[in-house]
């Protein structure tokens, strides 16, 4: 392991834009990962784990260690009846990972096809799309407790895993490492329709013609279509979470705007984040290098050299307007450094 100083990162995140690390260490198994640490700690340097920069921005340079983690590896290790028990190492590709489950007949994620990013870092927020979060596949998954570079295994209700969210982003932030996780997934298909888009994309197809490869495809091309590919031009897909508001909310709101899009979700409701962006006219919007992509309001793009703080201020600037008319916060779902 070799760790390189002053460091620029633009090609190690998905917006592109150029910020310097002090110190940057690729770890390709977990000996270099303590090894990075050790470094880390002797140093008294903060540190910040990166998987494929896929959900971050750099409004500035980071003056301490970047790692990427890059551990790889697939395995099958167990099997029921109904079941398939899979480990993934915390590097994977998270979409190679799919495709590789779906080509050997192991079903359940393919609702979550093409969501960038990587296996260690798909727990954290509990990733999800068309119907299907990970907490509904999650087995358990092995993490580095950082304090004592000792292996701690967690189940899935030890993550308490909620709407783009777990342990590792509350209580336990930055205190562990995804190392590797495992996933209980089907045997046979069962392909999940109840997200409204996706089922209108295949309404009409037979049901019994729709498989999970079919499913992962048109999931694909629905992606494709709504969100620009981060080689093409600088993005990290969807900057903010859909709000999550109470019933009382919910119906004020909807008496306002019929065509509010909400959705329940256990005991609250889900609002389109990307319907409310929209809604204040910045659907389109550009300033200079800076701007929200004319397909999709939740994309934040950088259409060549902005840096991460312009990024950050339109960011900002949309916030204060939706909250402005609609009286919600938007939160970011991208990590902001």
């Amino acid at each position: 392991m070799q760790i390189q100083e002053n460091f620029n990162l633009k090609h190690f995140n998905t917006f592109h834009v150029s910020a310097h690390a002090r110190y940057f260490a690729e770890v390709s198994s977990q000996e270099d990962l303590i090894q990075a640490l050790d470094f880390q700690q002797s140093n008294n340097l903060t540190f910040m784990l990166i998987g494929q920069g896929s959900n971050l921005l750099f409004k500035e340079d980071y003056a301490g260690l970047i790692i990427e983690l890059n551990l790889r590896g697939i395995e099958k290790y167990d099997e029921d009846d109904k079941r398939i028990y899979i480990r993934a190492m915390g590097g994977e590709n998270w979409d190679n990972f799919v495709q590789y489950c779906l080509q050997r007949g192991y079903y359940g994620l393919e609702n979550l096809s093409l969501i960038p990013g990587t296996v260690g870092a798909a727990p954290i927020q509990n990733i999800g799309a068309y119907g299907v979060e990970l907490s509904d596949f999650l087995y358990e998954l092995d993490a580095l407790e950082i304090s004592t570079k000792t292996i701690k295994t967690f189940s899935k209700e030890d993550c308490q895993l909620s709407y783009r969210h777990s342990i590792f982003k509350s209580e336990l932030k930055d205190q562990f490492i995804i190392s590797n996780v495992s996933f209980s997934l089907l045997k046979e298909p069962a392909v999940n329709l109840s997200y409204p888009a996706l089922k209108n994309a295949l309404k009409d197809i037979p049901l019994e013609k729709i498989n999970p490869q079919l499913l992962s495809d048109t999931v694909c091309k629905i992606r494709r279509s709504k969100l620009p590919d981060p080689v093409n031009i600088g993005n990290a897909g969807s900057f903010f979470r859909n709000p999550l508001i109470n019933i009382k909310q919910a119906r004020a709101l909807q008496e306002l705007y019929a065509d509010l899009p909400v959705y329940p979700y256990q005991d609250l409701f889900k609002v389109s984040a990307a319907w409310l962006i929209e809604h204040t006219g910045w659907k389109g919007f550009r300033d200079g290098d800076v701007g929200v992509h004319k397909e999709h309001a939740l994309v934040l793009v950088n259409y060549d050299k902005a840096s991460g703080a312009e990024l950050y201020e339109l960011s900002i600037r949309i916030q204060a307007s939706v909250k402005e008319k609609f009286g919600i916060i938007l939160e970011p779902e991208v990590r902001i450094i």
